[in-house]
């Protein structure tokens, strides 16, 4: 299919993530000029475990990136435990449905940076201070904050892909708190220098009790990363303390024992630590005239669902292909791809309110229930009905075709990549 030509139109994107990138990449192909800004100085490198399911693979390889990704997902034993270390047959992300790929969010940024072209310009120290619409297009107040000046452009659409607490949302469709949706829960991930006491680096440990839980995420060829769970009454109070200190409180008053032990003490010295509340964003809109939010600004289905990485992607390649097809017509577009997508997406959270349980029960009846279902999943004859269970929202085992391009997709160029190395 001949590719409609957009060599005329700008569009911001806001936010240098996965569905940033992503976004930018998709606008590319289809002929835009995307401009990317960044808050902070440079491209962010790094980051904690994420598993890519089969609509987030459909989405990276439409996108061209998904050859550029390998599955990192260790071949070791599945553990659940307690505080003394005991042990039991456990459940792992590799034992899932459908089998996701287990890899670092770095490793998605960077196969969808290093496709971009070398013409996709890239600002740093960048934010949207202030954002004006027309019918014909939108006014952006840029600051540039390294040198504190300020500059207004003009855009043909502009993407809010800048997370939880976004920027562009706040400019245009209101405060954070009209759309954050507290658990009550936090997070804090951060990696381990080699295995836990006792156990194989390949392996995958999970400690739950009520209200609180530490999960093990093995990765082949380099270290486990951690992730810990737990309840708060607070969450505004959570961020006025050090961070190991607020969880060595919050995973008190028992003694840790030799495993949890050992996590809580390279928390202590964890060069990089990811400490942020679990919230999802509820919006009735995604859209407003020009602007649309792309990826955790809209729809952050928290990391219990598994599918951020995944739904990004997938956002960002859709709405490209929409605004392919309505070329005359950018509120159209929108309107459109966000017609498609919702229904997808809202399986999406709901299957994140119901795992939190999975991840981190609240209280010890749902305990006892995730350990009756742990063992179900290993006894040949209600294997199957547990894996019926894990999928009965139809969320977590998405066909392509949930968070796929709604018809014949539009020709995708090959276009020069970007160098790897540039940040």
């Amino acid at each position: 299919m001949t590719m409609t030509n957009h060599h005329d139109r700008r569009a911001l994107i806001v936010g240098l993530g996965i569905s940033g990138i992503a976004t930018a990449l998709r606008l590319r192909q289809i002929g835009w000029r995307p401009v990317i800004v960044e808050r902070a100085p440079q491209r962010r490198l790094g980051g904690h475990f994420i598993a890519l399911f089969g609509a987030g693979r459909a989405a990276a390889r439409r996108l061209g990136i998904l050859e550029q990704m390998a599955d990192r997902s260790a071949d070791g034993t599945s553990h659940d435990i307690d505080r003394a270390g005991r042990r039991r047959p456990g459940l792992g992300f590799k034992d899932l449905p459908g089998r996701p790929w287990v890899m670092m969010r770095g490793d998605v940024e960077q196969a969808a940076f290093a496709a971009l072209p070398p013409d996709v310009e890239i600002r740093y120290s960048t934010v949207p201070a202030r954002i004006e619409q027309d019918a014909g297009g939108v006014d952006v107040t840029l600051t540039d904050t390294a040198t504190d000046t300020s500059t207004t452009e003009r855009f043909d659409l502009v993407v809010g892909a800048d997370g939880l607490r976004s920027t562009v949302r706040r400019l245009v469709f209101g405060p954070h708190e009209a759309y954050l949706r507290r658990m009550g829960y936090m997070a804090v991930a951060f990696q381990l220098a080699g295995p836990l006491p006792g156990f194989d680096q390949r392996d995958s440990v999970v400690l739950a009790e009520p209200r609180r839980s530490m999960w093990v995420f093995p990765f082949r060829h380099r270290p486990p990363t951690v992730l810990l769970s737990y309840h708060t009454d607070d969450v505004d109070a959570e961020f006025t303390r050090p961070v190991a200190e607020r969880v060595r409180e919050a995973f008190g008053p028992r003694p840790a024992g030799p495993v949890l032990g050992a996590a809580l003490d390279a928390l202590d010295s964890a060069d990089q630590v990811l400490f942020d509340s679990v919230e999802q964003v509820r919006m009735d809109r995604w859209h407003r005239g020009r602007v649309v939010l792309v990826g955790d600004a809209a729809w952050c289905v928290t990391l219990y669902a598994g599918m951020g990485a995944s739904a990004g992607m997938a956002g960002a390649d859709l709405l490209g292909t929409m605004l392919a097809r309505h070329p005359r017509d950018v509120t159209e577009a929108l309107a459109r791809w966000e017609r498609h997508l919702r229904p997808a997406i809202g399986r999406l959270q709901a299957n994140g309110l119901r795992m939190r349980s999975m991840f981190v029960p609240a209280t010890r009846f749902e305990l006892a229930l995730r350990r009756v279902l742990l063992r179900a999943s290993k006894l040949p004859v209600t294997s199957s009905l547990f894996a019926l269970w894990q999928t009965r929202g139809k969320a977590a085992r998405l066909k392509e075709a949930d968070l796929a391009d709604p018809g014949p997709g539009l020709a995708r160029p090959p276009l020069p990549r970007r160098d790897s190395a540039r940040v």
